[in-house]
């Protein structure tokens, strides 16, 4: 038995998604007529990655030790990511890997593993990405085989950025969790605006649900209330969406109130005197280039590591740790920017992959824009510490193929949540009770044909 193509191709993608980084020479081909259909789940190869790294530490003495040309990495386990976990064809599986070294940095690591479930081996590892700057990309051949491309000879699609105009169906699916009390969700809704046009396609719930506005910063809300009958019930939520490159751009709305500080972005204080600082002389050159001093620090000062307290934009978390994803790297560039007078912004979405048309997400997004010369100016900040040879695109620019999902930060709704606000939206908020509670959720994406042009 074959596998079909759109099996092969998703199982290709998933390796994409995740890359590989190394220094072996080899490269991979996936021939889909002499694999059969794979009969592995992705909970026994998650179990079988865990229960192999295991087995190293306990021989290597509390470590996973990884040679490289430099060191011998002594790492830690931090996350299996289990939306890249795939079956490659019979007895033969791959697994994308978190692990923390013992001086701090974090590698993404992949495994090739073979057997069957209970007895996997690892046959080949891989590093990828070294905290979150990935050492080399995938293409495509014509003959649907993929082969390693060194960064310095990658395009800007195998880099993530689609220019112009991107078309796609967005998928958000959550599972609830168990429901022992009365319960509350709160889900973002995206919303058309001038660089993206989105159409709810189907919303399938287990219960009725209301629509709730945010007046602040122009969010709609989802709001659903469930009983423990629901346990367990999946909600999913399609749309399809247009988006355009985003550019810097006019808006009639004051942006004075930009310059307030919120709950985890404080403005004043250290940040006032560490911003001056970096400004320095450029106080006299214009607002750009003041942003421009403060996009720069981040980058070179922060390093991308979901570790320790990631994922919270925390600005005072992010100025002292110097890690974080990219809620922290922007949490701070908005503090830094408010503080030096230059009013910022928060928003978050999804970023859709480049390099392929269809599959998983791995998470959320969020990116900023600050005021400048009467326009507002995207920046990502951790993208371009990611990929240096993009930070010029990055700062005044936002590539077409992401989704937002919801401006702002602490978010008030009516009825809310009993914690207070909600400090920003991507994933679901949930509360069981007064407790909080944590849906398991996966994003998903399929590409249109004929979409927007890639940078070359």
């Amino acid at each position: 038995m074959k596998i079909p193509r759109f099996i092969y191709f998703l199982t290709v993608c998933v390796i994409m998604a995740c890359n590989q980084g190394t220094e072996q020479k080899k490269d991979v081909t996936i021939n889909s007529d002499e694999n059969p259909t794979p009969t592995v789940v992705t909970a026994d190869i998650e179990a079988g990655i865990k229960a192999n790294i295991a087995r190293k530490v306990e021989e290597d003495g509390g470590y996973f030790l990884l040679p490289t040309d430099e060191k011998i990495l002594k790492l830690e386990l931090v996350r299996v990511h289990t939306e890249y976990l795939s079956n490659l064809g019979p007895n033969r599986h791959f697994a994308c890997v978190d692990l923390a070294d013992v001086s701090g940095d974090v590698y993404d690591v992949d495994f090739f593993l073979e057997g069957e479930p209970g007895s996997m081996k690892v046959t080949e590892t891989t590093l990828h990405k070294l905290n979150g700057k990935p050492m080399y990309t995938w293409k495509q051949r014509e003959d649907k085989t993929w082969y390693r491309v060194p960064l310095e000879n990658a395009s800007s699609d195998l880099l993530g950025v689609i220019e112009g105009e991107d078309s796609f169906r967005f998928n958000y699916e959550l599972t609830l969790p168990e429901i022992k009390a009365p319960a509350k969700l709160w889900l973002p809704v995206p919303q058309s605006d001038r660089f993206q046009d989105v159409k709810l396609v189907s919303l399938t719930t287990p219960v009725a649900h209301q629509m709730l506005e945010e007046s602040t910063h122009g969010n709609t809300i989802l709001y659903m209330e469930f009983a423990p009958i629901h346990s367990g019930k999946k909600i999913e939520v399609n749309y399809d969406v247009k988006r355009l490159e985003k550019q810097p751009y006019l808006e009639d709305e004051s942006p004075t109130r930009y310059l307030n500080a919120s709950a985890l972005m404080p403005v004043g204080d250290r940040f006032q005197i560490l911003a001056d600082s970096i400004i320095g002389d450029k106080r006299n050159g214009g607002t750009i280039m003041q942003a421009r001093a403060l996009y720069d620090y981040v980058i070179d000062n922060m390093r991308y590591i979901k570790a320790g307290k990631y994922g919270t934009g925390d600005a005072v978390y992010a100025c002292d740790a110097l890690t974080g994803n990219c809620t922290e790297f922007h949490s701070l560039f908005i503090s830094l920017a408010r503080s030096a007078g230059i009013p910022s912004r928060f928003a978050v979405g999804a970023s859709i992959p480049s390099d392929r048309d269809e599959g998983g997400i791995d998470g959320y997004h969020c990116w900023a824009e600050f005021y400048a010369e009467e326009k507002w100016w995207p920046v990502d900040i951790s993208e371009a510490n990611k990929y240096t040879a993009l930070a010029t695109y990055y700062f005044g620019r936002h590539p077409a193929n992401r989704i937002e999902f919801s401006r702002g930060r602490d978010l008030q709704v009516d009825p809310g949540p009993q914690s207070g606000s909600i400090n920003f939206l991507a994933y679901p908020v949930m509360e069981i009770g007064n407790t909080p509670a944590f849906p398991e959720t996966f994003f998903s994406f399929s590409r249109n044909a004929g979409t927007g042009d890639v940078i070359k």
